[in-house]
């Protein structure tokens, strides 16, 4: 089968430390074009662009990655869909949840794909604790997601803008983890959201939730102000008794205190390979439900005013 001829628009760290080496390693794709705003380029790309107009006017073009920051991804993907290029959406998938909703019905309209991406999901810890927790009530609920912006995010000011999502870039990784294996659906109850006082995207945020089948103690607390070890996990606890932790991201699980799976993470390796198995069934996957507990915590929060931060 022919390798999908596919493009990045954005050539920011996630496309650099992810999107091209994993798509440089499947054979599954080729790596047309990159467009990038300030003239970066690949060795491995046959065609670069600044403009991602100009990209998207390449007819051997099947797909495009949008690695580009959220506030602009709908406007970018949209113009793809129209051009006939199926769309590939780093996370969070677009600015707001309407800008999503348009995207799925132009994809069905347009015959092309969309493909929303959780790249936590596609550890296998994730998968195996989804398949541990089925059928089972859960009472209690710890997500701890704490790391450090200016390591993660140096100099990425489009984080701290009003759509920038601030904490919740990486705190919807662990909402998309925990959409992934918790039982029955979860609903934001309370949230308490820390703005520093020169930014207009939350440097933190302490959520409850909620579950149709009754009470729990269902918490999370992002922070972008930790420093030395960071903190990805999340922790489960039936009402059997049964403890279950994702830890590091969720690339590690312990099940009643027993170490269950420990790899390196491979996510974006799993991402491509959906992708492609979506390009050759003509079908797309936009899994907005992590996408909305953002929303719904910006909806009902409360914000709280903090110290000024600065890089």
């Amino acid at each position: 089968m022919t390798a999908h001829r596919i493009g990045i628009i954005g050539l920011g760290k996630i496309a650099q430390d992810q999107h091209l080496p994993v798509i440089g390693a499947n054979p599954n794709f080729e790596l047309l074009a990159v467009s990038s705003q300030r003239g970066l380029s690949h060795r491995d790309a046959r065609h670069t662009f600044q403009d991602y107009r100009e990209l998207l006017k390449l007819p051997e073009l099947e797909a495009v990655s949008i690695c580009t920051p959220p506030q602009v991804r709908y406007a970018i993907a949209r113009e793809a869909l129209l051009a006939g290029k199926s769309v590939l959406l780093e996370k969070p998938p677009a600015a707001t949840l309407s800008e999503l909703e348009d995207l799925r019905r132009l994809a069905a309209r347009t015959g092309r794909v969309v493909f929303t991406t959780w790249h936590a999901q596609y550890n296998k810890a994730v998968k195996e604790a989804r398949k541990a927790l089925a059928g089972w009530s859960v009472r209690r609920l710890l997500v701890t997601w704490k790391e450090d912006v200016r390591h993660w995010h140096p100099g990425q000011q489009w984080i701290w803008q009003a759509g920038g999502f601030g904490v919740f870039d990486p705190g919807v990784n662990a909402l998309s983890i925990v959409t992934r294996i918790m039982p029955e659906p979860v609903f934001i109850k309370t949230a308490d959201l820390s703005f520093p006082s020169n930014r207009d995207a939350p440097i933190a945020a302490a959520l409850t939730f909620a579950m149709n089948h009754g009470e729990g103690d269902l918490q999370a607390v992002f922070d972008w102000r930790q420093t030395g070890p960071q903190s990805w996990d999340i922790e489960v606890e039936t009402e059997a008794g049964l403890i279950l932790k994702l830890s590091q991201g969720g690339s590690c699980l312990e099940i009643g205190g027993r170490l269950v799976v420990k790899e390196e993470p491979a996510e974006y390796e799993g991402i491509y390979r959906r992708f492609d198995a979506l390009l050759n069934a003509r079908q797309s996957e936009i899994d907005d439900a992590p996408f909305r507990l953002v929303a719904d915590a910006f909806m009902i929060g409360r914000r709280v005013q903090v110290e000024p931060f600065e890089d």
